[in-house]
């Protein structure tokens, strides 16, 4: 699967209704995020079951800003809902692949337990 365009009309039902997604935050004039996009598009093909979407920043900032993304290239992992993982800078093909696999591996009733332990503790 290549990567899909978010933006603030269809990032929530895509979130929402797929099972695990990466979204990458970028922008056109950042050179990291340009040196990262080929990494990204390659694991796009290699993993067709996770959406691979991408913001463009500079077209998104309402939606950047709701993230709170104050650097770039800003990486997040959703799955059922939940934000995994989320992180600037850019990252190796080795190292997102550790990622989506780890990520892969977790017990998502386990960890929607937890997130209601804590709430419950809050």
């Amino acid at each position: 699967m290549a990567t899909i365009e978010l933006n603030k009309d269809n990032f929530k039902n895509t979130i929402e209704n797929n099972d695990f997604v990466i979204v990458d935050f970028w922008a056109p004039w950042c050179g990291p995020c340009q040196g990262f996009l080929p990494v990204y598009e390659e694991l796009s093909e290699k993993y067709p079951d996770i959406v691979f979407a991408k913001v463009n920043t500079e077209d998104e900032q309402e939606l950047a800003a709701g993230f709170q993304i104050r650097s770039i290239p800003t990486l997040m992992m959703f799955r059922e809902q939940v934000i995994l993982y989320s992180e600037a800078g850019a990252l190796q093909k080795a190292q997102l692949e550790e990622l989506i696999e780890k990520a892969s591996g977790l017990d998502m009733a386990d960890v929607h337990k937890q997130m209601e332990d804590g709430e419950a503790k809050a």
